[in-house]
């Protein structure tokens, strides 16, 4: 005669199941946050009217435009997509804004004159390069406060959180240098020299390559994060351009890092580099002072903020042209989008 199981097999049973259950609702949950529905919306920032202006994505019409903050700059979305951060120069903040209701959420002092800014990839610690000040300044997004600052060389500008978090690296536009600070003993421990006048930083190739775009050297000067050491300066030269117009600032990178596109300034044109070789392919025609770029996730669609003809230039990354122009207040600086 076969047995009744115990008691305990009952129980063991049980906590077997809802051990499952829990499981299978953790990572639906995973899933359901990872498949948040993009809002499609595309958000520019706007120097002179100290504004923010958002853009539908789809039907390339504006959608609204709000008064944010004094010379709002950088740009960028949290790791979950959820909130948009907006450097304030004038402020001497980074506000925190809901990407959904864009509505203002918080704002963090972050020191004088904040230029640029990088996340950690957990989102909890902002990156921010104080232009005046000198300095490489690090706060807790949850509670505003700083945890830590780095001085570095004169007007830093770009900052970017290496591919590990180990690290992160700042360019000085005064000293034509890179800084590498490491996190955990909150120091410089490398600084690279690179072009003149450095401003805008890429990690390409899974971040094995840290791109500079040296404004005043004509060029982009490529880092390998390996060995802290310049691989390759990358030149530009469109035709029909003195070099002292060729003024690379913003860059992007595709999704799976075979093509990145710089913004070349006053020459009113965006360079296309194959990253594997390092090569320029083309320049594409844009507005005019091609300053922050922006890509879409799907890599189809490049956006161009056009500081000296307050827009923003949409370009079909396949046939390599603008097709569209976005009007988009006074010099307009950076671009981020929902998609």
């Amino acid at each position: 005669m076969n047995k009744m199981p115990s008691p305990a097999w009952f129980a063991l049973a049980w906590l077997l199941a809802t051990a499952l259950l829990v499981v299978a609702g953790l990572a639906e949950g995973a899933q359901g946050g990872a498949a948040r529905a993009a809002t499609h919306q595309v958000f520019v920032s706007s120097e002179k009217d100290d504004s923010l202006a958002v853009f539908d994505a789809r039907t390339r019409q504006q959608v609204a435009a709000w008064r944010q903050c004094r010379r709002p700059r950088h740009l960028q979305l949290s790791p979950d997509r959820a909130r948009l951060y907006v450097a304030c120069a004038d402020d001497n903040r980074v506000d925190v804004v809901d990407v959904a209701s864009r509505k203002t959420l918080a704002s963090l002092q972050v020191g004088d004159d904040p230029e640029l800014f990088d996340l950690s990839q957990d989102g909890r610690t902002l990156y921010v390069s104080n232009e005046e000040g000198g300095l490489l300044s690090a706060y807790d997004t949850g509670s505003g406060k700083r945890v830590f600052a780095v001085r570095v060389g004169e007007e830093p500008e770009g900052v970017r959180v290496g591919a590990d978090g180990r690290q992160v690296y700042v360019t000085s536009e005064v000293a034509n240098l890179v800084h590498v600070i490491d996190v955990a003993s909150r120091k410089v421990v490398r600084n690279i020299q690179v072009g003149n006048r450095p401003r805008r930083l890429l990690l390409v190739r899974d971040g094995k390559e840290l791109w500079v775009s040296n404004e005043l050297s004509a060029s982009v000067s490529v880092i390998r994060t390996d060995t802290l050491e310049v691989a390759q300066t990358i030149a530009f030269a469109p035709r029909g351009f003195r070099a002292e117009d060729v003024t690379p600032v913003g860059m992007a990178a595709s999704s799976d890092s075979t093509r990145a596109y710089i913004g070349l300034g006053r020459t009113n044109h965006v360079a296309v580099v194959e990253v594997a070789s390092r090569r320029v392919q083309d320049y594409v025609l844009v507005g005019r002072r091609a300053w922050g770029l922006a890509l879409s996730r799907d890599n189809a669609r490049l956006y161009v903020a056009n500081g000296l003809s307050d827009d923003v230039s949409v370009v079909d990354t396949a046939s390599r042209k603008a097709v569209a122009t976005l009007k988009a207040g006074r010099v307009p600086h950076s671009v981020a989008i929902d998609d």
